[in-house]
């Protein structure tokens, strides 16, 4: 039975359903063809769009199922959790979510059923996109729990392949619906649940503790990172050349053989370790008896009992620091991105230098959420750094982002959403991390789902308040178009003041947290030294 479901093949299946389940990347494949159909104007797609958008970020409610439904004990000695319950009742949530909620968007837009009142269709959007929540909470929790020694380096391959999946979708687009977004529709109601029914049984806490795993996670990350490369080609690529039928199956095939590579890895990954297990349990065994009372185990973060849940959590300073930083770091991030094209618009970018901007946004995104997992791994086990050492630093590059879009030179739109981009996605695998460690692992789901929601609000303010109204007052054209630096300097000058509070705000949780990080280090350090 190991050797189908083992910790490694969860690493797998996760990757496979975190590239799956991001279609609210991809909202504006579909919106064309349902603001056509609906007969929706502009502000009505829009809203449409942010119950999506509120869909996506909402997971506290996956958060509180999975703390309801995982196995939380104290044993040390199982190999994984027998139970019937467990993260594949999440996933299976999430996946039904994903089902209905874009097959009645797909049976309204064919005509299957009569045009539905907005109210209905903006709650199927938001069931829609609410699905991933369960989903990216599993993968991502389940992860931190199987592999918490090196919490920085999972999440950040599952939120990496969370960002990616915008573009592997859009590839599948590209290949099988042959420029349709209603069959488009139709593929996401039904390939997400597809794979989570297929791989969510692989999906346990598999309470196996010691070996040296980081090489294998080290090798997901070299796959994940020819995947980006091979995309990253591929979309320029398209946006110069027409591809024939044969050429995307061919370039789609070769992508599936990537993303099954995985599968791979954790077949060695498992050979390896058992045999490493058997090795250490031999040990083990001509202990002293009295060494098996400890309380932390090896690759704990904090003794057990001093976790928090949500209510406990919301009661610290530190809860708050987390949930203001996300607010308005993430949330001029969010700013940045949904106002690309009228950036480049304004300052006379060619149509191909936009899109190209737009699409490379998702690989800056990715670049950023993988590479801060890595990197806050090593400041914290080589360095003995806190990780929101690492938080401050990616809020400072932020400012300098949005300072260099405000400023408007000719090309600053090839540096200013890199900075911002990289910065943002870096947060997307921190504020996990640095909630899990802070509150612990067990309500980690539901506490920083929480923190989460803060990103959306961030988003409508500064995007919609700021940016917008801004805009809005400084186009002067028939049209509502605004053309010239002015349309958006002054915009991200406020931007970067608002990520300059964020860095404030993360500069005073990091003195706040030192203390605190040098006892998990120590915690670590003395475990692995007995």
């Amino acid at each position: 039975m190991e050797w189908v479901a083992n910790r490694w093949t969860g690493v797998a299946a996760a990757i496979w359903i975190q590239w799956s389940c991001g279609a609210s990347y991809t909202f504006s494949i579909y919106s064309p063809i349902l603001k056509s159909t609906q007969g929706y104007d502009q502000s009505t797609l829009d809203t449409v769009s942010v119950f999506k958008d509120i869909g996506a970020n909402f997971g506290v409610l996956s958060g509180l199922l999975y703390s309801a439904v995982t196995p939380y004990s104290n044993r040390r000695d199982t190999k994984w959790t027998s139970s019937l319950a467990g993260p594949w009742i999440v996933v299976a949530v999430g996946a039904v979510q994903c089902f209905v909620g874009f097959f009645f968007i797909w049976a309204a837009v064919v005509g299957l059923i009569d045009p539905p009142p907005v109210p209905v269709m903006c709650f199927f959007a938001w069931l829609a996109s609410n699905g991933q929540t369960f989903l990216n909470t599993t993968n991502v929790v389940t992860g931190l729990r199987n592999f918490p020694q090196f919490s920085g380096t999972i999440i950040g391959i599952m939120k990496g392949f969370l960002g990616l999946s915008g573009a592997i979708l859009i590839q599948l687009y590209h290949t099988f619906c042959d420029g349709d977004p209603a069959t488009y529709l139709l593929m996401l109601a039904c390939l997400p649940a597809f794979i989570c029914v297929l791989l969510m049984f692989l999906l346990r806490i598999y309470e196996v503790h010691g070996g040296d795993y980081k090489k294998h996670l080290d090798s997901f990350s070299v796959v994940t990172m020819i995947i980006v490369a091979y995309l990253m080609f591929i979309i320029i690529l398209q946006n110069f050349v027409t591809l024939s039928y044969w050429a995307r199956m061919f370039v789609f095939v070769l992508l599936v053989v990537l993303l099954a590579s995985p599968f791979g890895i954790a077949v060695k990954a498992q050979w390896e370790e058992s045999r490493e297990l058997a090795a250490a349990s031999m040990e083990y065994q001509q202990l002293p008896s009295d060494e098996g009372g400890a309380q932390v185990g090896p690759d704990d973060v904090m003794p057990r009992e001093e976790e928090k849940n949500l209510l406990q959590a919301m009661c610290t300073v530190e809860f708050w620091m987390l949930f203001v930083t996300m607010i308005s770091g993430l949330g001029s991030g969010l700013a940045t991105i949904n106002n690309m094209s009228q950036i480049g618009e304004s300052l006379g970018y060619s149509t191909i230098e936009i899109n190209n901007l737009v699409s490379l946004w998702s690989m800056w995104n990715f670049l950023g959420r993988f590479g801060g997992g890595h990197v806050s791994d090593y400041i914290m086990h080589k360095r003995g750094w806190p990780r929101p050492l690492l938080m401050v630093v990616t809020l400072g590059v932020m400012i300098i982002g949005h300072v260099v879009i405000a400023s408007g030179f000719r090309g600053n739109l090839y540096l200013g959403p890199v900075l911002v981009g990289i910065s943002y996605g870096a947060h997307w695998s921190l504020m996990p991390t640095i909630t899990s460690e802070i509150f612990g692992v067990k309500h980690m789901g539901t506490i920083f789902n929480t923190i989460a929601a803060a990103s959306p609000i961030g988003s409508y303010i500064l995007s919609v308040r700021v940016v917008g109204y801004i805009y809005d007052r400084e186009a002067i054209e028939e049209d509502n178009s605004c053309f010239g630096i002015h349309c958006f300097m002054l915009s991200f000058f406020i931007l970067a003041g608002v990520a300059f509070l964020s860095f404030l705000v993360g500069l005073a949780l990091y003195f706040r947290t030192q203390k605190f990080y040098k006892l998990v280090v120590l915690r670590r350090l003395k475990h692995y030294a007995r």
